[in-house]
């Protein structure tokens, strides 16, 4: 009624003040109305049109995203598999073929990397052309090498190859042909050392096989992949041929057959063109396809896709995968359709209203507008949020990275960490900081609950405790904020400086070595002058008393024991100088007895008898004779020191024709199992407290080595013999 008599007012209105014929009013006003309803019908299309482009663009980025973090997944996995196959082909006992350790090793790498997809661990020798096996379907055995094992170690032997893994052509497993299965290949080259091997020998040994379950590595990271709420991903190989795909039949066929196989009458040409230009070729991106089916409903359907490639780091890098994220468009129909529906309820209100008011109108679409800029907004500041976060975690993962709250508790942490600590990383998440940071985690906690009411950055040098093992850790704390400025968690990036804390120790034990020996050799001066002048009024006295009287025999004495004195001093003042290293010829049996004249007092003091069996006309090697000097010194002071209330002290020395050869024994209580494997370590010792500083035997090893020789032991405790003991063993090359 309303509406009825604004139109009569709007005619008399028109009639008044317009000079054209009012019966074609109407038909002018009809006819404005279904263009102001055509334009903004058209206006809605054109906004539904670009919601549409949005909404899907918005959808497939997040596709890609899943896709790319996925790709990371695998490569990480592969990445995870590299490192445990090099550094078994580092392993001393693979490189010189030590049974049983050979086995033990093999078994130790394959409990660790099954879980990632390997099916079976072999190691091919050169030497005797068999190769050991270790696997899931059958204990640990010996076979005779074969035709592909000649192939492989013919790549293997080739030095440019050295230190590269090589990847085989994904194939069907023999034993199972619905698993495909891919091998990973690299040298055995005798590079590493240890108490049997102390010199590589640099010769080819063999080579190591992986052999990975394709289909388990790929699927356990893509089949828990949703996009949507029917959406999936699936992989192939640089050849186009299917590692994973929900459709379980499709595993191992080629990717450009397979769809046509199962729905002829549907052309596939766009997705294989995306294959084949777009995956193929190792790039990333999105599209969309016509598929036949999904997920058990048949019929064209049209697909979203969203590509990256999953790179092997193979050198050359000829193998390449690709995942791909694939949902049907009705996936963004649904949300689309919302918008749809509300826009043209909006639009038939506007069609009413825009005969009242367009500012109301304008208003109304200017709000509408703001409010999706604000949530568009909104989404942006998270993704970036999430990936600034995912980024953090990515570039520093040779770090221990974990996050933390308020409480204490860790949230999250990465590969790296949960491998430091050998735990799995269910069994960190969870947990209290000071659980798993022992002894020092309760300091990190003060600092983190300072952090979260301060927000400043700390750093803090601690210890943690691994298996009875401390290590030296540097921690960098800092805050994670929300879009408002709150603090909801700390992250903390831990390093290992272990090895930099004992640089700084050994720095300060040679400091302090060093000022020993500068007052080592201030105390032999002192001590000199006076016995200088002892001798000295000991000549004048025996001149002036005769031969046979009882005070001239004792002058005698007292003559002999002061220049017993004096060599004493003069052979501690050539131990405790610096001097350059200095080769010459060194007569070993001189140098043996040096020292066992230095140390005669300490030896008679506790009681020591020394044997000695030393080779007459026993070659010279060269060197430098106050370092080789020094091994004996050491080795002889602990042999004194573990034969307390006295001892039998044997020393001998003999040649092979090759090898100058010094056993030194001694029968105190021999060296225990536990320390057998560091008595080579710096600053380890089991001395008391300020008796030894721990760097004796490891700067007897460096030495013996730099001379190029060898330097090993053997010993018995109680418990393993009743005559205990141990016995050095030097090797050192005869000059010719």
């Amino acid at each position: 009624m309303f509406f009825q008599r604004l139109i009569n007012s709007l005619m008399a209105f028109v009639e008044k003040y317009h000079p054209f014929n009012l019966r074609y009013f109407k038909l002018i006003v009809t006819i404005a109305m279904i263009v102001l309803l055509g334009g903004v019908l058209f206006l809605g299309w054109i906004s539904t049109k670009k919601i549409t482009e949005i909404v899907t663009e918005d959808f497939n980025q997040q596709q890609l995203m899943l896709a790319k973090h996925a790709a990371n997944q695998i490569e990480n996995s592969i990445e995870l598999l590299k490192r445990e196959i090099t550094l078994l082909s580092l392993s001393p006992a693979i490189e010189y073929s030590e049974k049983p350790a050979l086995m033990n090793r093999m078994n130790i790498t394959f409990s660790s990397v099954k879980y990632e997809g390997v099916r079976e661990i072999v190691f091919i020798e050169n030497r005797t052309n068999k190769k050991y096996i270790i696997s899931l379907n059958k204990d640990c055995n010996i076979q005779k090498a074969e035709e592909e094992d000649q192939i492989f170690l013919k790549w293997a032997a080739n030095e440019k190859n050295k230190g590269e893994v090589f990847f085989t052509e994904v194939e069907r497993c023999s034993d199972n042909p619905k698993i495909l299965v891919m091998k990973m290949v690299i040298p055995v080259w005798q590079v590493s050392i240890d108490q049997s091997h102390p010199m590589p020998t640099n010769e080819f040994s063999g080579v190591i096989v992986f052999t990975v379950d394709v289909t388990h590595l790929v699927s356990k990271v893509t089949k828990k992949i949703r996009s949507g709420k029917t959406g999936y991903a699936w992989v192939i190989d640089h050849r186009g041929i299917f590692l994973y795909h929900e459709e379980s039949t499709f595993i191992g066929q080629n990717a450009f057959e397979a769809r046509k196989g199962k729905k002829p009458t549907i052309s596939f040409e766009r997705i294989n063109e995306i294959q084949r230009e777009k995956m193929l070729r190792g790039e990333e991106g999105m599209s969309w396809y016509m598929s036949g089916w999904h997920r058990g409903v048949e019929g064209e359907i049209k697909k979203l896709i969203a590509y990256a490639p999953i790179n092997l780091k193979e050198k050359p890098e000829v193998v390449k995968w690709s995942i791909a994220v694939v949902a049907p468009i009705s996936e963004v129909e649904g949300a689309i359709h919302t918008v749809h529906v509300q826009q043209m309820i909006l639009q038939g209100i506007i069609v009413v209203i825009i005969l009242f008011g367009g500012l109301f109108i304008n208003f109304i679409l200017v709000t509408w507008s703001n409010i999706l800029e604000r949530e568009v907004t909104k989404k942006t500041v998270e993704l970036k949020k999430s990936e600034e976060k995912y980024k953090s975690l990515i570039e520093n993962a040779e770090d221990i990275i974990l996050t933390i709250d308020s409480e204490g508790r860790i949230v999250s942490i990465n590969r790296f960490g949960a491998e430091f600590f050998n735990k799995d990383e269910k069994e960190i998440l969870g947990k209290n900081l000071s659980e798993i940071f022992t002894p020092d985690g309760v300091l990190l906690l003060i600092n983190i609950k300072n952090i979260f009411k301060t927000g400043e950055r700390k750093q803090i040098t601690h210890r943690v405790r691994i298996d009875t093992k401390d290590y030296w850790i540097n921690t960098n704390l800092s805050s994670l904020k929300d879009e408002k400025g709150n603090i909801y968690s700390v992250l903390a990036i831990s390093r290992d400086i272990t090895d930099r804390k004992k640089m700084e120790e050994q720095s300060y034990y040679t400091e302090k070595l060093a000022s020993l020996g500068t007052l080592a050799a201030g105390v032999a001066h002192e001590i000199n002058n006076p016995l200088a002048i002892i001798l000295g009024f000991t000549d004048i006295l025996i001149e002036k008393k005769p031969p046979e009287s009882e005070e001239y025999d004792m002058l005698r004495t007292i003559e002999k024991q002061a220049t017993n004195a004096k060599r004493i001093v003069e052979n501690l003042l050539s131990f405790v100088r610096h001097r350059e290293h200095k080769e010459s010829l060194v007569n070993i049996n001189e140098s043996i007895e040096t020292v066992l004249d230095v140390m005669n007092n300490t030896i008679s003091i506790n009681n020591i008898e020394v044997r000695k069996s030393l080779q007459k006309e026993l070659p010279l090697v060269k060197g430098d004779a106050g370092e080789l000097q020094q091994v004996l010194f050491n080795i002889i002071n602990n042999a004194i020191y573990v034969m307390k209330g006295g001892g039998i002290l044997t020393i001998i020395t003999k040649y092979d024709d090759e090898w100058i050869e010094v056993i030194i024994s001694d029968t105190g209580c021999g060296i225990k199992k536990e320390h057998r494997q560091r008595i080579f370590d710096p600053f380890f010792t089991t001395k008391e407290v300020g008796k030894g500083t721990g760097l004796g035997l490891w700067v007897s090893y460096n030495i013996i080595k730099k001379h190029n020789g060898i330097i090993t032991f053997e010993t018995k405790t109680k418990e393993e013999s009743e005559e205990t003991g141990t016995k050095f063993i030097i090797k050192l090359p005869a000059s010719k």
